[in-house]
């Protein structure tokens, strides 16, 4: 592997933001991710959205905010979306940083450290271990627990929260791995590489802001369902290992 910069000066950190109809909040997103005391390159994938999405990346593109906006020509899902914006990524680590304000870039340079200290190979932020957070829903923080304790028992890892959107990855390792999911999937996919390719993986405290259906949150049941289907096929029966 190639050796991640110790000095924050020579660190860049790539965030990959997927986005589908975030006209409201992928601004926002944007500017508070330029805010974070970092060197960030921010790659983002609009996934064909059906609102103004895609043009308010152009026009933060023309700004010098973003670097670069790539278009799906159809709806592929926020897997897919991801894959594009790892490919693409030119940083020494990778995070992927959703545009809908849930999650706080305040948090990277705690993720980044055991990285840059090459304590770690990927760095997971749990919305469950002391980190501030909204309350929400009961029953999504019971479906999140038992995802996880059903990943965590065919991976042998002891994470607290495998379904974290803050899952940040040394590149070199990241843009190797054989990912193959387009939706929702990809979370525990990631994990189930990341175990299987005997990656040293952190987990530390984040703040969550979570959103409400009301404010646009896509996730729901049928997503859950899917992710026990995913965590049995990523652990059993599609193995993979790097390819470089």
């Amino acid at each position: 592997m190639k050796p991640v910069p110790r000095d924050w000066n020579d660190l860049v950190l790539s965030a990959v933001m997927p986005a589908y109809n975030e006209e409201q909040t992928v601004e926002a997103a944007v500017r508070r991710l330029r805010e974070a005391p970092l060197h960030v390159e921010i790659v983002c994938v609009d996934d064909a959205s059906r609102d103004g999405t895609g043009a308010v990346l152009d026009r933060m593109l023309q700004e010098g905010l973003v670097d670069p906006v790539i278009h799906h020509e159809r709806n592929r899902g926020k897997g897919a979306a991801v894959l594009t914006g790892i490919a693409a990524a030119p940083g020494h680590v990778i995070v992927v940083q959703d545009a809908d304000l849930e999650y706080d870039p305040a948090d990277l340079p705690t993720l980044l450290e055991p990285i840059r200290l090459d304590k770690a190979d990927a760095v997971f932020g749990s919305r469950f271990q002391s980190g501030p957070r909204r309350v929400l829903y009961f029953w999504h923080s019971v479906g999140n627990r038992m995802l996880t304790l059903l990943s965590n028992m065919l991976t042998d890892l002891n994470l607290t929260d495998m379904e974290t959107c803050y899952k940040m990855v040394r590149a070199d390792l990241l843009q190797a791995l054989p990912l193959t999911a387009n939706r929702f999937g990809i979370e525990v996919e990631l994990t189930a590489r990341l175990a299987h390719a005997g990656a040293r993986i952190w987990e530390v405290p984040i703040s969550y802001s979570g959103r409400t259906y009301a404010e646009g949150k896509k996730i729901n049941w049928k997503d859950g369902v899917a992710a026990i289907w995913h965590i049995l096929w990523y652990n059993f029966v599609s193995h993979g290992t790097p390819t470089r």
